[in-house]
């Protein structure tokens, strides 16, 4: 489906190539390496590679946060690409063919030396339980040579991760491609990510969302966290105007639209049975930029975020086995 733009991309991703690799274990195997159950932990190569090494019965699939974007826009049938780094490894060639596969464009040079292919060990307990020790490598190595200036211009809207203001290469990137899109009329849209991406930078993003960011994604905790407050509504009161458009997402309790000139409220989509919250806000930006791209009304943009989201929460997983253009 298109809206009649002449751009070939409807959203280009930017963010963290991470492989999930998953695997169902016993308690024994998380008190051999010490893991907190239920803990999702930052680990450096040589431990990733140990507790990969030791799992059994894998299975591995493309992930990270802009990457599940990526895959619910192509599954809802719009045009969309991925930037990304992955090593030149069999775990990137994993990466690669995962969101080849689902028709989400991808050609971001794999690196030839350095860290492994980002991967994310995903140990499910009996008890249901996911415990998982994430190993960035190569995922945070993403320098603005490898950007594609062609893909960046001829797309609508640019969508990143906060997660990538971690590394200073990384945040140079990022803030080109947000240029290189504009400049070519295109718009930027960033995600806040976390609480605590938030707290570490949260004057830099203070900066950066007026200055280049027209489309924000935040979740209650990410938009109260940006403007050091409790209330929400405060704080949706204070972004209003920096960005043309900001969608807060509120769990259960729905989602926040707001512009300069209104804050609007929208009900969560039913769901008879959550199952795993993995993923959610990933999906509901998902179904919020293709309504964008399609020229939809932004109470139409909420209600498919939302109803994205509730097909995540329903299952295993980030990624919807649901064909997402049935929603529309």
């Amino acid at each position: 489906m298109s809206d009649g733009s002449n751009k070939r991309f409807d959203v280009v991703c930017i963010g963290n190539a991470i492989v999930d690799v998953i695997t169902e274990a016993p308690d024994s195997f998380l008190e051999g390496f010490g893991l907190a159950k239920g803990s999702m932990d930052l680990v450096e190569a040589d431990r990733a590679e140990e507790i990969y090494d030791a799992m059994t019965a894998r299975t591995e699939a493309s992930g990270g946060s802009a990457g599940n974007t990526a895959a619910g826009i192509a599954s809802f049938g719009g045009s969309v690409a991925f930037i990304g780094r992955v090593r030149d490894d069999a775990l990137g060639d994993t990466y690669a063919a995962g969101l080849r596969d689902i028709g989400v464009h991808f050609d971001t040079p794999a690196a030839t030396n350095g860290p492994p292919t980002g991967r994310s060990m995903i140990i499910v307990t009996p008890d249901a339980e996911r415990t998982m020790n994430t190993c960035l490598g190569a995922a945070n190595t993403l320098p603005p040579e490898v950007l594609d200036p062609a893909v960046l211009g001829d797309t609508q809207i640019v969508y990143a991760e906060g997660y990538l203001w971690d590394v200073p290469e990384t945040k140079e990137a990022l803030v080109q491609a947000m240029d290189q899109t504009r400049a070519a009329g295109g718009r930027a849209s960033l995600t806040l990510s976390d609480s605590f991406c938030v707290d570490r930078f949260r004057a830099e993003f203070l900066e950066l969302i007026p200055e280049r960011v027209d489309v924000l994604f935040a979740n209650e905790d990410e938009i109260c966290s940006l403007f050091e407050t409790d209330d929400w509504e405060e704080a949706a009161k204070q972004v209003q105007g920096m960005a043309d458009v900001v969608a807060i997402t509120r769990s259960e309790k729905g989602s926040v639209v707001v512009t300069a000139d209104s804050i609007e409220s929208y009900p969560v989509a039913p769901v008879e049975n959550v199952v795993d919250t993995t993923g959610a806000g990933d999906l509901f930006a998902a179904g919020f930029l293709y309504g964008l791209t399609q020229n939809m009304a932004l109470a139409d943009c909420a209600r498919l975020g939302g109803a994205a989201a509730g097909a995540c929460i329903s299952q295993i997983g980030p990624r919807p086995d649901l064909d997402l253009s049935t929603l529309i």
